[in-house]
């Protein structure tokens, strides 16, 4: 599965998702933080709600809360890392206040149980992606006779649709279309942690983006570890785009993180004739060599993956294409990484997201080792987003000029009264806010102009 998503190992979100604390302090506090990909995200905004259901409220701080929980990743060991830090830290909150219960989530409980539960003793809960519905049980019961309440079952049923999560605000809102993956790369833990794929049905998903527009949600992105293998009973991947394009108040659609062995021809049909699906496409390539390809068990060839590339182009003018690469998979030779820089350069990515493999347990790699050192990894890493910053730039300042529908989303984050928001390219636009005109609030859309480009950012003017 192409787990890598949107930034893939995000810094901790924490998350205030709830309703506001209410008055009654019986109630029960929970502070709730997220690291990891968007999935993750979204996985919070349903834990959230089911908390919520149960009679929780949110705390604003972790100090402050009678619950806390960590939502986490297991794609790479930086991240696992992190949140092993971030535990220790909260074992002193615990040492003050014995009675505060302090859970870890996710897939990082689901990959490494027993050597989490090794190095953080004093956790009350470990549950695992598919247990989420059972929180409130498991945390009544943690701390019963001083045992930690585990359960990381992976359940091929489970995929929360009758659970509405609680959206965070904004305009735009994450919806989980597809949980688990059948996909069994060699170097992803996701099958593992995740399992399976399974579908929410298009019923539940209509619902909940429905709700979302009633409450100013103007985009929405589907996310899936293979978003585009969707499929429930007859509906498959397109025809729930175009389904999803039917609901009132949704102007546009995204989605993540599909994969390129599922991009059928419908799928790139929708995107070039429903105008409510935004000309952005993620593509994980991941490596340029057809050895390393095949060694990653990736289920296509360059040749193949550069015909989807030409395909895509043809009949979505002005797409623009992202892409997950890993530097140092096992067996990695110069040549091979030759081949990837060669392969961004023919393809000419807008954005990348690029990583150093990191070995991990249960997965088919595992055992192969690593064969590349850390400090090659690191060099090539720097290569490869030295390349990227300067074709991302070039791509940016061919945008200048041309006139693009921005959705607002806010005030940019430089201050100073500029505006931001998303060209449909999913490009960052900055412009001054027009007071006089339409375009000064969030989820309006304005027509804009680029002035100058950075590799990260359009500077535009209202047209």
């Amino acid at each position: 599965g192409d787990s890598s998503f949107m930034p893939p190992a995000w810094p901790k979100l924490s998350s205030r998702l709830m309703n506001p604390p209410a008055a009654n302090p019986a109630r029960p506090r929970v502070y709730l933080e997220t690291y990891g990909c968007q999935m993750n995200v979204a996985d919070s905004q349903t834990v959230s709600a089911v908390l919520r259901r149960a009679g929780y409220v949110s705390a604003d701080r972790a100090e402050d809360a009678d619950v806390v929980l960590l939502n986490t990743c297991a794609i790479r060991e930086h991240a696992e890392e992190k949140v092993l830090h971030r535990l220790r830290e909260l074992a002193r909150l615990k040492q003050s206040r014995p009675e505060v219960k302090l859970g870890l989530l996710g897939c990082m409980a689901q990959h490494n149980r027993v050597a989490i539960m090794e190095k953080a003793a004093f956790l009350d809960v470990v549950a695992g992606p598919d247990s989420y519905r059972r929180l409130p049980e498991m945390l009544g019961r943690a701390g019963d006779n001083y045992n930690a309440s585990i359960d990381v079952r992976l359940d091929r049923a489970e995929t929360y649709a009758d659970i509405t999560p609680d959206y965070g605000g904004g305009v735009r809102a994450y919806v989980t279309a597809m949980r688990g993956c059948d996909k069994f790369c060699a170097f992803c833990v996701v099958p593992y942690v995740r399992g399976r794929e399974r579908s929410i049905p298009p019923s539940d998903l209509m619902r909940e983006i429905g709700e979302l527009a009633g409450r100013g949600v103007k985009e929405v992105v589907l996310l899936g570890q293979t978003v585009n293998a969707y499929r429930f009973g007859d509906t498959g991947f397109s025809a729930l785009l175009k389904m999803i394009a039917s609901i009132g108040g949704i102007e546009r659609i995204r989605f993540m993180s599909p994969h390129p062995g599922d991009m059928s021809d419908s799928v790139i049909e929708a995107m070039a004739t429903e105008p409510k699906v935004q000309p952005h496409l993620h593509l994980p390539i991941q490596s340029g060599s057809d050895r390393i390809l095949a060694a990653m068990e990736r289920g296509y060839t360059v040749a193949e993956y550069l015909d989807l590339v030409a395909r895509v182009r043809a009949a979505i003018p002005g797409v623009a294409l992202s892409t997950d690469i890993i530097v140092g998979f096992h067996g990695e030779e110069e040549s091979d990484f030759e081949a990837t820089t060669a392969i961004m350069r023919a393809v000419g990515y807008d954005s990348a997201f690029m990583f150093k493999y990191s070995v991990r347990e249960h997965t088919r790699a595992f055992r192969l080792g690593d064969s590349v050192g850390e400090e090659e990894k690191g060099r090539r890493l720097i290569a490869l987003i030295a390349l990227q910053e300067e074709m991302s730039l070039a791509r940016n300042r061919a945008m200048v000029g041309r006139e693009f529908p921005v959705l607002v989303e806010g005030p940019a984050r430089r201050g100073g009264g500029m505006m931001a928001g998303k060209t449909p390219q999913f490009k960052t636009a900055i412009f001054a806010a027009d007071t006089a005109a339409v375009g000064t609030a969030a989820g309006d859309t304005v027509n804009v102009r680029v002035d100058s480009a950075t590799g990260h950012s359009l500077m535009c003017s209202i047209a």
